[in-house]
Order: C-alpha cells, then structure tokens, then sequence
C-alpha cells in the first residue's frame, strides 16, 4: 500500500504554494486597508464614513477571487491567452480613444456592467506578458540571447502600445518602455540588440514629444485643455483636446528649478508642496494611523499621493519598509524564475515582478520628489480598481508559475517530462539565466 501510494506520489506534479508572495501581499493589503481609509477622508460623506473603503474593499475581493482562480491553472493556459488579452487591451484602448469615459479631462476609460475600467492597467500588463512570450518563443537555443525577430516583436509591441498610451499622459509611456527594457536586460538581449533598442526607443518617444510641443505652439488652448489645467491646478497650455504637450513641459521645468522645497504655496505647485509638507510631518516615526493632517488638503492623496500619506502616518522607517516589500517581491521573482527549468515560466515569473514593481518605483519616485509630478497608482494600496485587478491578475500568474512549474531542483522528472510536452514546440528552451 505504501509503495502504490509513493508511486502515486513521483507521478503526480508536485503543487507548492508561495508563501513569501502571499505574506508580501498581505502586508500591501493591511497598508492598502489602513492608509486608504485615512486618505479618502476628502470622499467621505456623514451619511457614508465608510463608503470609500468599502468601494475599494471590493476591488481588493475580486482581485484576491482572480488570483485565487488563476493560481490554480497551470501557468501553459496562460500563455496561450496572453495574444487574446493584448488583442482585447488594444481594442480597448482604441475604443477609449473614440468613445471612452472622460477623466480628469482626458478620455481613460470605458463602462462596463456599472464600473469604469481604465484599459490603461491592463495594456501595460499585456505587455509585460507579451514581451515575455515573444522572448520565450524566439529565444536562441543554447546562448542567452533573442533572435533579431523576436527583438523587433518586442519593439514594435512595446511601441504601437505606448503610442495608445501617450494621448493619455507621458508616464505610462515611460513606464512601458521601462519595463520592455528591463525585461530585455533579464532576459539576455545581446549587448548591441539592447543597445540598439534603447536608441530607438529615445529616437521615437523624443520626437513624439517634439511634435506635440510645436503642434501645441501652433493653436491656442480649448475648453477641454482648459478643464485639464484646472483640474490639475497648472497654468493653460496650449494645445488640441489631446494635447498635454504644455503640461508635461511645465512639470518638468519646475521640477528642476532651484529650491524648489522651500517656493509658497500656489495652485500651481500645491499638490507636490503639501506632498512634501506631509513627509516632512510624519518625520522618523509617523503621527500614527489615522492621524494625517494634510489627507484633507492634498489633492488625490487616495490615489496618487496615497505614499506621502503613507510616510506621514508610518514614518520614514515604515515608508522604507513598505518600499522593501515591493523589492523583496522583485527579488523573489527574480529567485524563483532562475530556479525554474523552463524559459516561458521564468519570463512570466520575472515579467509579472517587473510590471508590479517599476510601477510602484515610479509612484514613489514621482511623490518624493525624485520624478516630475504625474499621476502614477501605488499598486494594490492607492484606490483604483482597474489597478487592484490588474496587479491582483499578475500575482496570480506568479503564483500560477510558482506552483506548478518545474525547477532545477526537482527530483520528479515525470512532471518535468510532462511540462516540456505540453508547452509548444518553440516554447520548450531552457532557461536561458541558467546559461
């Protein structure tokens, strides 16, 4: 009878569950939980204290279903969806461009069964996993590298993306573009091909940027450009209604004058000037959950600026800790991707960290004064659901890789043989971070 059940044992896949992502995230979810409640207190109303946590709460809930869910199916389903949710990302974002929800001046999003989804989230996951898949599919055999077709697929993925992404605002297209890089950097692009991406991906994003600044020149300013600078307290630019040409000029000209810290207080600079009055409140330790003093006056501390808070509230130590929790979510990806055998699950593993972490790098970048302001999410922690789900939707492919992938380590070669057959044949390279 033991030696049926041993048998049994060797044949089966060996299923494990990560219990290093599940603790880092929990704790995004304890700090989402706590700090969003105390920054929302500019959405609460007497008659719904709790209306905001509570929206978000559910978001938090879907997501924890979608990871659940998704855990469980091996991570070879994923691969063959990915082309069918960069297809729908695309078509999304085309639709939002014709018809979409008009946010903060600018059309983001679309409605779907009462919500408003930002397809924004989603198409930056998408390619994240495309470029993943592209790389595992044109991976040179037997040399850490990714054949010229492969590189250009990756280029042109990355740019016809960032081009839907740029109408919108200038970070999300940095942002893409970094974590196409970064993904090409792990992934062992040769030196020249990498090189060689990086030129082209400054050739096109600067002169897109140049066009728009001398289109903006050329017409003066429209009720939709003057609703957008109203709504981000910044002088009118000029420009079309997709136009924010002005607008990315102006923060990155301010964002580098002289003592900046120390300018009064106007419409133009508030936002970022109570960011840094808030930090510098919360001081080593913190004034204690619940206890912000500037989560009244800051403009989108719920979302944008929820880390100020955050630094407020919990101090610089706690700040730093959160800050460790996302690269500590990095550096096991990073782990468990060059412990697996196989070259799809490694990039998706990897791929999936990437996308989660340069996110939350750039928020936090961006409201401590190391970037020019912009509107960035801090993932599963500022409020917006779209974000919660598409970071929820990447954890879950990481655990999926996780549990059912195999490793080096491995003494069950049955599964191991049984993993290589059921992925397609220019998806079955070896690992190329092992080479």
């Amino acid at each position: 009878m033991n030696t049926i059940a041993a048998e049994a044992d060797i044949i089966r896949p060996r299923v494990r569950t990560d219990h290093q992502i599940w603790g880092i995230y929990i704790v995004l979810l304890i700090f989402s939980i706590i700090e969003l409640f105390s920054a929302s207190s500019q959405e609460v109303r007497v008659d719904d204290i709790y209306g905001p946590l509570v929206r978000h709460a559910q978001f938090l809930v879907m997501g924890l279903g979608a990871m659940l869910v998704i855990q469980h199916f091996h991570y070879r389903y994923i691969v063959k969806a990915i082309p069918w949710l960069i297809g729908l990302s695309i078509a999304a974002m085309l639709y939002v461009l014709v018809a979409g929800v008009t946010i903060n001046g600018a059309r983001r999003g679309m409605r779907i069964a009462g919500m408003v989804i930002l397809p924004a989230e989603f198409i930056k996951l998408a390619v994240a996993l495309g470029v993943a898949l592209i790389m595992s599919r044109y991976q040179v055999k037997g040399r850490r590298d990714v054949s010229t077709h492969g590189i250009v697929l990756c280029v042109a993925l990355t740019l016809v993306s960032s081009g839907l992404l740029f109408t919108q605002g200038l970070t999300n297209t940095l942002l893409l573009m970094c974590i196409s890089v970064a993904m090409m950097a792990i992934g062992g692009v040769g030196f020249k091909k990498f090189w060689c991406v990086i030129g082209i991906y400054l050739l096109i994003g600067g002169g897109a940027v140049l066009v728009k600044i001398v289109a903006a020149k050329s017409s003066g300013p429209t009720p939709e450009a003057i609703e957008v600078a109203r709504l981000n307290q910044e002088e009118v630019g000029a420009g079309n209604e997709r136009d924010r040409s002005a607008t990315w000029f102006g923060r990155v000209q301010r964002h580098f004058r002289l003592n900046k810290h120390a300018d009064p207080i106007t419409d133009i600079n508030k936002q970022e000037q109570l960011s840094y009055i808030a930090q510098a409140h919360g001081g080593i330790t913190g004034v204690g959950p619940g206890k912000s003093r500037e989560n009244a006056r800051l403009p989108l501390a719920f979302s944008d600026y929820i880390y100020a808070i955050v630094v407020e509230e919990c101090g610089l130590v706690f700040s730093i800790f959160l800050l460790l929790c996302y690269l500590w979510l990095l550096m096991r990806a990073g782990y468990v991707g060059i412990s697996l055998r196989r070259t799809p699950a490694c990039f998706l593993m990897i791929g999936c960290g990437i996308y989660i972490v340069v996110q939350a790098l750039f928020h936090m970048a961006i409201v401590s004064g190391v970037f020019p302001v912009s509107g960035q999410p801090l993932p599963l922690i500022s409020k917006g659901g779209t974000s919660v789900l598409a970071t929820s939707i990447a954890l879950g492919v990481m655990l999926s890789v996780s549990r059912h992938a195999a490793r080096t380590d491995d003494k069950d070669t049955e599964a191991a043989t049984r993993e290589l057959q059921s992925l397609p044949e220019n998806l079955r390279t070896d690992n190329p971070t092992q080479l």
